[in-house]
């Protein structure tokens, strides 16, 4: 039987994934504009083999996190291929201008890097008006008597660098396949969806429509949120509003229940416009003519009747059919963070994060993907390292699930990508890539 790749759409794998264990290290010198690739290194297992928890390097100072990604891509393998063996480096290349701060939580982050003392403690950053008009405390001229500050700083947490090093990273990814699309003929775009796993905190960041849940005792957690152009109108109408030479003199930037039709002008049909949520009435004239920006309901819903998702990565070269008008500017690269305290929950041998592509949620529901999973692991022996990465070709209900690292099969020969992340059980990282990737060619 020969094997069919993307459902015969495209001549290679427009999926992909990776995941690996990370060593951020703080940068030696200044700041290069190009990712150190000997800052990621893979390995076969966790030496302490339990749960995902921070490892400390004692050699270099560093600190280790966990990666897991999956990337849907589209109009080419190019974008997805490339992000899926780059973007862990730019996010190891942003960690390491605050890793040392990340690793003393006793201090709250400088404003400004080398500005202040290391062992500044958090709660001295707050000042009151009048020690604030003072200089702060201290005696006038002393040594410490910190600069002059008239309001008090924002007090940024952690967790909030975190979250900026993956929006930057994402960023940066977006523009090294600007740069490079033609030196390496980068084909295509496609949506990004990864998981790091860093000092006892889960990071979920999502640009796209794939989507992230943990299952705990049952409970179902969403840790991400989908980007398509009905959930996105509202930023799309806004900045066609703003720069309407975007819509190329062919688009309107208000929605209406239906196409206009040229016999319907001067009547008041109902429309939305990007600062409503509800609907309106208005009198129809010739620019409501024009095709509209968003089109379309559900998964049939397209930004300029070309695409179906509004955040990922590449599409640098996108055009409207049969025009010269560039669908990028609306394109975001940015991605929706969570966070989830593992250490503020306790977790059972069959919690798990699912991170799965659209092809899976257009035909399961978060409850229906909850009942397989569940209904699945406890079939397997708790203390087998392989539990969440083995093949299991016959599914024990009716939907579904099989999973081959990360390829997730069912009665409706789903197209997606499927990954199971154990919240508490060792992982087995040889076996867990051999899987993921055997998978990727299937």
């Amino acid at each position: 039987m020969e094997r069919v790749i993307n459902a015969g759409k495209s001549t290679h794998n427009e999926d992909q994934a990776s995941c690996e264990v990370l060593t951020v290290k703080k940068k030696a010198g200044a700041i290069t504009s190009t990712p150190n690739r000997n800052s990621t290194k893979r390995r076969s297992s966790l030496p302490n083999g339990e749960g995902l928890q921070l490892k400390e390097n004692s050699e270099s100072e560093g600190v280790s996190c966990h990666y897991w990604s999956l990337f849907d891509g589209h109009a080419g393998s190019g974008a997805a291929v490339v992000a899926s063996r780059l973007l862990q480096h730019h996010i190891t290349e942003q960690l390491q201008d605050i890793v040392d701060i990340l690793k003393n939580s006793a201090v709250l982050p400088p404003t400004c890097l080398g500005e202040e003392p290391e062992n500044t403690p958090a709660n001295s950053r707050t000042l009151t008006r009048a020690a604030s008009l003072r200089g702060g405390v201290g005696a006038p001229g002393s040594p410490s008597t910190p600069p002059t500050r008239f309001f008090t700083e924002k007090k940024i947490p952690h967790e909030c660098l975190v979250i900026g090093a993956l929006e930057s990273a994402f960023k940066e990814m977006d523009l090294q396949i600007e740069r490079e699309r033609s030196s390496y003929n980068i084909s295509g775009g496609c949506t990004a969806l990864i998981v790091i796993c860093l000092l006892g905190k889960l990071y979920v960041a999502n640009a796209g429509d794939s989507r992230a849940i943990i299952i705990r005792n049952g409970e179902i957690v969403p840790m991400s949120s989908e980007f398509t152009p009905e959930t996105e109108r509202q930023r799309l109408q806004y900045l066609a509003f703003m720069q309407p030479h975007l819509l190329g003199n062919e688009f309107t930037h208000l929605e209406f229940p239906r196409r206009v039709q040229r016999k319907e002008l001067g009547k008041k049909m109902l429309y939305r416009d990007f600062n409503m949520t509800g609907w309106a009435y208005k009198t129809i004239e010739d620019d409501d003519l024009k095709f509209p920006l968003i089109y379309g309901e559900g998964k049939k819903a397209r930004v300029m009747a070309t695409i179906g998702v509004t955040r990922g990565l590449g599409d640098h070269d996108l055009k409207v059919h049969d025009s010269n008008i560039y669908i990028k500017p609306f394109l975001s690269s940015a991605p929706e963070v969570r966070v989830y305290d593992l250490s503020k929950y306790e977790h059972g041998a069959d919690d798990v994060l699912v991170l799965a592509t659209d092809g899976l949620w257009d035909v399961l529901s978060n409850e229906e993907v909850a009942e397989a999973i569940t209904q699945f692991l406890p079939n397997c022996d708790p203390d087998d390292p392989h539990r969440r990465t083995r093949t299991k070709t016959e599914p024990p209900q009716e939907n579904v699930t099989a999973w081959c690292g990360g390829r997730l099969v069912s009665h409706a020969m789903v197209q997606s990508l499927l990954l199971f992340i154990g919240l508490t059980r060792k992982i087995d990282w040889e076996q867990l890539s051999t899987n993921l990737f055997c998978g990727l060619n299937r």
